[in-house]
């Protein structure tokens, strides 16, 4: 029996936008690795842009204000996944998508 897509999201995108990457950063005057698929990095690639910097200044900015909201870090990169997901949102609310 062959499976179906059910919505197409995943078939109707490249393999690439799910493969995970590693960029080596600077947080917090250490250097680390963050690890997230290729759709999210170009997600915060975008946002950088439009803030005029970079993208490891971006991370290392929204990691110092999630350790100021929630004065620990569980998950670094679960933080990223749902700040490209609220970027996103935001943007399709202003009409931008």
């Amino acid at each position: 029996m062959g499976r179906t897509a059910m919505c197409g999201v995943i078939t109707s995108h490249s393999p690439r936008r799910f493969q995970q990457v590693s960029r080596s950063l600077r947080i917090a005057g250490q250097s680390t690795t963050v690890r997230l698929e290729h759709a999210f990095w170009a997600v915060l690639d975008e946002i950088a842009e439009d803030e005029g910097t970079t993208t490891a200044r971006l991370v290392s900015t929204l990691h110092e204000e999630a350790l100021e909201f929630h004065d620990e870090m569980l998950n670094f990169a679960s933080v990223l996944r749902t700040v490209c997901l609220l970027y996103q949102e935001g943007r399709l609310a202003a009409g931008r998508a």
